[in-house]
């Protein structure tokens, strides 16, 4: 099959979506495989590449497949400015459960409990992915590997582990779950194998999740402020870890 748009309608059901020159960029960069990615103009595509990320251009030079406006469109739900997608094989869930269950882990595990903003989630994988942690949880209905979702991680779903599991399926750690009554999180020093829960957007902790809790732990707010947005919780909170001691084995940063 060497039609480029009929290898895509046939993976479209299973494979993630890669929704732009980014998210191609960084899936590639970690290792996904991707079988087929297309673009409406070649040229300006690979000169992105060259200016910002040089390290997969040739790899870039051969999957993408220049298609119409037209084609391109009726091929992704929102087309992305660079006019670029790809399909990418999902991460076997087996060796993300056991990446997730290993001990010792080198860095923290982040649970979203029962997040709703599809958004929110993707900009939390993103942060994950930066701070080199070694997985992201989600629990509830919210799908993790959802279009949007990747399209907010800029398809750093790739470089961390994402799945989703139930409260009472949480890897084994000291838990630690963000919360208005708990203790200040500047007097705490986060261990590399914490599980650090966050609550939903709307109604925070679930029982199941704060009960589980060995710890609970506030992040310093104003008062009269009512919360921060989720994302911002858990950047604040992964700083805090990586400032006190964690990251150590954390991969180099790349830029672009």
């Amino acid at each position: 099959m060497t039609d480029p748009l009929a290898r895509w309608r046939a993976g479209a059901g299973t494979a993630v979506l890669l929704d732009g020159f980014h998210a191609l960029k960084h899936a590639l960069r970690f290792g996904a495989q991707v079988p087929v990615a297309v673009t409406t103009d070649r040229g300006a595509a690979l000169a992105l590449a060259e200016e910002l990320a040089a390290d997969v251009r040739d790899t870039l030079d051969e999957l993408l497949t220049e298609v119409s406006a037209a084609a391109y469109a009726s091929l992704v739900p929102r087309p992305h400015p660079t006019g670029v997608a790809a399909l990418a094989a999902r991460p076997s869930r087996a060796a993300g459960l056991r990446s997730l269950a290993r001990t010792p882990r080198p860095a923290p595990v982040v649970v979203l409990d029962d997040p709703r903003n599809l958004g929110n989630a993707g900009a939390v994988i993103r942060l994950a992915a930066g701070f080199g942690v070694t997985g992201v949880v989600t629990t509830g209905t919210l799908d993790p590997w959802h279009p949007t979702v990747v399209r907010g991680g800029a398809g750093l779903h790739f470089a961390t582990t994402v799945e989703r599991l139930g409260a009472d399926e949480l890897p084994a750690g000291p838990l630690f779950a963000l919360d208005p009554e708990g203790e200040d999180i500047r007097g705490v020093a986060l261990p590399d194998d914490a599980v650090l829960a966050f609550g939903s957007e709307r109604s925070g902790l679930s029982p199941e999740v704060r009960g589980r809790a060995d710890r609970l732990l506030a992040l310093p707010m104003r008062p009269q402020v009512s919360s921060y947005n989720l994302a911002t919780s858990v950047a604040m909170t992964l700083y805090h870890w990586s400032a006190t001691g964690g990251a150590a084995t954390a991969p180099p940063a790349i830029s672009s």
